[in-house]
């Protein structure tokens, strides 16, 4: 059997409007680059057909292999299983929904050809909701602050990674996982390539507001201690701002009276207020990284696969 040059990893939850299209686009786009190649879809708990299909299709096709996991565990987690099936010297990750289209994968391999570790993409004319892309300019502005790596749009799953890359992230152990920030943590090098961006034709995005805040929160906690360092710093910001107001209240004491704003009824409620609010958030930070502290002490795997359909002999069945 030659060696695997090209590994495409696809997560899948809920597709099957689109699976089909999705395989012969992406068998398209790799069968003119004339290395051995795989692809790997990654069924995430779906409650639609897209298992069987995934079954069919690898049936079909030797290039094809399907697996299927035990139930839903998200996004990255599915990725995380495709990675530790592939075999390929450059892997690239594609979303299932066929809006960042298959056809850009030639031009990934071709940034890879030059030797980076990472290759990031940029969608060009988002076609996603103005919410949407505010949030993501948001995360990405504040990634790029606390990271150091200039990259400008680590929400498009469209990348590719080189085979020291993936080997470096299968070795983490953490479940709160961002791939493509846990992978420039590694990375060397790394450059951006401008893709195109389609409007989804089928099916419905998976990502709820619910989802989405969740997903900023593994974003922000995964990558530094940052915001525990915002914390003091915000505590020093209204202690000194207290301290200042204090004085600003004795002295108008001072000058009007006792009688000044209700005898100094209305002046304690803003700093208590200000007060409170910044122990709550405080508390719901410490919460969030507590939280995932708990969840890598008990060390469970991350996912559990149920089965494995492929010509070749798969790997460990759980990471």
């Amino acid at each position: 059997m030659n060696k695997i040059i090209l590994s495409v990893v696809i997560p899948v939850y809920n597709e099957s409007a689109c699976l089909n299209e999705l395989i012969s686009r992406t068998l398209a786009a790799c069968w003119p680059l004339t290395k051995p190649f795989e692809i790997i879809l990654v069924d995430d708990g779906s409650r639609d057909d897209s298992a069987r299909l995934i079954r069919e299709a690898a049936d079909r096709n030797p290039e094809i292999i399907g697996v299927i996991l035990n139930r839903n565990y998200g996004q990255h987690a599915a990725v995380m299983a495709g990675l530790a099936q592939s075999k390929g010297e450059i892997i690239v990750t594609l979303d299932a929904d066929l809006q960042n289209p298959p056809e850009e994968i030639p031009n990934l391999v071709r940034e890879m050809a030059r030797g980076v570790d990472v290759v990031g993409t940029v969608r060009q004319h988002r076609q996603d909701s103005l919410f949407r892309r505010l949030a993501s300019s948001m995360i990405n502005k504040a990634v790029r602050r606390a990271t150091g790596v200039m990259m400008h749009d680590y929400g498009c799953m469209l990348r590719a990674y080189s085979r020291p890359m993936v080997d470096a992230m299968l070795q983490c152990r953490e479940h709160s996982t961002f791939i493509p920030i846990l992978a420039n943590s590694f990375a060397r090098t790394t450059s951006e390539i401008p893709v195109k961006h389609e409007a989804r034709q089928q099916g419905e995005s998976k990502y709820s507001l619910i989802k989405l805040i969740s997903l900023q929160f593994d974003l922000l906690t995964s990558m530094s201690t940052f915001p525990l360092r915002m914390l003091s710093l915000t505590g020093c910001i209204v202690a000194a701002g207290g301290m200042g107001f204090g004085l600003f209240l004795m002295a108008m004491r001072l000058i009007y009276g006792s009688t000044w704003a209700v005898n100094g009824v209305f002046t304690l409620f803003s700093p208590l207020f200000v007060l409170i609010g910044a122990q709550f958030i405080a508390m719901g930070l410490l919460g969030e990284y507590i939280g995932r502290i708990y969840q890598d002490v008990r060390n469970r795997p991350r996912y559990f696969i149920e089965e494995i359909i492929g010509l070749r002999q798969p790997n460990p069945p759980s990471q």
